[in-house]
């Protein structure tokens, strides 16, 4: 299975753009900052993640600074990257 659910604050928007195939595409930068137990140990997590929406998602208006609840999967970039980026699929403001 591959599924990712990610609170985090959108904190880069690029223009929006369509695919060949017409399908509008936003790309976008979101910041997750939580704590989490590891090994019985609290450790705060810090990171940026790429990600991208498709379709009618990708014309809803994200803004920079909203905090989100992003689910969706993780992907390769492109067939010749080995650099991961999330496909939304539903957002909720939170």
């Amino acid at each position: 299975m591959n599924t990712l659910v990610l609170k985090a604050e959108v904190v880069q928007i690029e223009p929006l753009r369509y695919t060949p195939a017409g399908i509008p595409l936003l790309s976008v930068v979101l910041r997750h900052v939580s704590e989490q137990v590891e090994a019985g140990m609290k450790r705060k997590v810090e990171c940026e993640i790429n990600a991208v929406t498709l379709g009618d998602l990708a014309l809803k208006g994200l803004k920079l600074g909203t905090h989100i609840l992003a689910t969706g999967f993780l992907a390769k970039r492109s067939l010749k990257s080995t650099q991961l980026v999330m496909h939304i699929n539903h957002i909720e403001n939170i």
